[in-house]
């Protein structure tokens, strides 16, 4: 049955009298000692910035940050310190989209100062080459003028821009980094630059290594499954991390089954070059290809349908097929006899070697700063770039090579030899390569017996 009567009806006097008593002391204990959560957040609504915040106008607190308004960071600020460690002390960390212009406001600095900071050396404009993530760290004397800016740049590099009497100077500090020689072995399965990688080289040495053979391997043609390569290079270390590579030291190549060694050295005039082993120079007169990795489209030919003529006309040259921009390379050492336009050629430079020996080089999009008629080049020095003018059906290289004035086939040429190891040098020369060939055979036995 359903008691109806009033709640006060139901309970004595007595217990009514008492759980409202019980309800009074609570209430006047929350009004009086607040919880915890309660405190930190009162605390972080009314916290005053004003005792933070220096009186100039270049502060080193963000200058949208008011002396009267709560802080805009969200942060419980029970866990922050009353005073900051060292409030003449200011680091920002280099954001995408941030600019000199923006990390310089965000310390309170005004224009004027940053345009002082760059006009006051042309060394100092490096600051404005910012990367993600670099760090700038910004110092205030007592009345929050800019005293000094460092920051580093690289592993290896650093500068700092300080107040002197006569306004902001420049120091750029070097690290002097450990060169250790470093042993690196890869099988290609489908390109050099992936089996590279694999190996943890970068780009630029995969490059390199692929210039030191190019002279006896065609990488745009040659190159097979199951190609391996070693090499002996400079490995730059700062307090245990590698910061970068220096050059080759040494570096073997097998190719369908052959391998080919080569060895740096330096003779006492300065000049580096790789040899083989036996002194005689890997370097070529001419070198294979005059472009990267790009692939063979037309060989040399007595009978090719031309594309464009749609007749047979006899094909004196090679075409390599890449990218538009792709860099050209002179094939050797030479004086520029054209560098201009030639019918159906387009863009073409034609370079001539000595008395025997002349290259020519079709469709190109443009000439590399400097080509241009007389002037000399060196073997590997850019001369222009892959593009599609003359008579031409998409991007590509067409290359000759000229001997005496008749055209051969540049892939099936025997290329004349460079010179060896001078005879006062070969002594010297062998104190230098033996160490470094048995490095070679010290990783090899290593790296294969590590994989078994």
């Amino acid at each position: 049955m359903t008691d109806n009567r009033p709640l006060a009806s139901r309970y004595p006097r007595s217990h009514l009298l008492a759980a409202s008593g019980v309800a009074a002391l609570l209430s006047l204990a929350l009004l009086v000692f607040p919880s915890r959560e309660v405190e930190a957040k009162k605390s972080y609504f009314e916290l005053d910035l004003s005792e933070q915040l220096p009186s100039s106008s270049e502060s080193p607190l963000p200058s949208s940050v008011s002396s009267n308004s709560a802080s805009p960071f969200p942060v419980n600020a029970a866990a922050q310190p009353s005073e900051p460690e060292n409030p003449g002390v200011r680091v920002v960390k280099v954001s995408n989209g941030d600019t000199l212009s923006s990390l310089f406001s965000s310390v309170g600095l005004s224009a004027t100062t940053l345009h002082e900071v760059l006009d006051s050396s042309k060394d100092a404009r490096a600051l404005t080459r910012l990367k993600i993530g670099q760090e700038l760290e910004f110092k205030f004397d007592e009345e929050n003028r800019l005293q000094s800016l460092h920051t580093r740049t690289s592993p290896l590099e650093s500068f700092t821009i300080s107040r002197g009497e006569k306004g902001f100077e420049f120091k750029r500090d070097l690290v002097q980094p450990e060169v250790r020689q470093t042993y690196a072995r890869g099988v290609i399965d489908s390109s050099l630059f992936l089996a590279g990688r694999r190996a943890g080289l970068s780009h630029a040495l995969t490059m390199d290594l692929a210039n030191i053979f190019g002279y006896d391997i065609d990488f745009a043609l040659d190159i097979r499954e199951g190609d391996e390569f070693e090499l002996v290079y400079e490995d730059k270390v700062v307090e245990g991390k590698s910061v970068g590579t220096g050059n080759i030291l040494a570096a073997r190549f097998t190719n369908r089954g052959k391998t080919y060694t080569a060895v740096r050295y330096t003779n006492r005039q300065g000049v580096s070059s790789f040899y083989n082993p036996d002194g005689t120079s890997m370097r070529k007169a001419f070198i294979r290809t005059p472009v990267d990795f790009a692939r063979i489209s037309s060989r040399f030919s007595n009978g090719r349908k031309h594309p464009i003529l749609n007749k047979i006309r006899a094909h004196k040259g090679v075409d390599y097929a890449a990218p538009v921009g792709t860099p050209i390379k002179a094939a050797g050492d030479g004086r520029v006899i054209l560098a201009g336009r030639k019918g159906g050629y387009g863009n073409t430079v034609i370079i001539q070697h000595g008395q025997r020996f002349r290259t020519l080089y079709a469709h190109m999009r443009g000439f590399a700063s400097g080509i241009r008629n007389g002037s000399t080049v060196s073997q590997g020095q850019v001369i222009g770039y892959i593009g599609t003018t003359g008579l031409s059906t998409g991007p590509h290289l067409h290359y000759e090579f000229q001997i005496n004035g008749v055209h051969v086939d540049p892939l099936s040429q025997k290329l004349p030899m460079s010179d060896p190891i001078a005879a006062n040098e070969r002594q010297r020369f062998q104190q230098i390569s033996q160490p470094l060939l048995a490095r070679l055979d010290e990783g090899r036995t290593t790296a294969l017996a590590s994989a078994r």
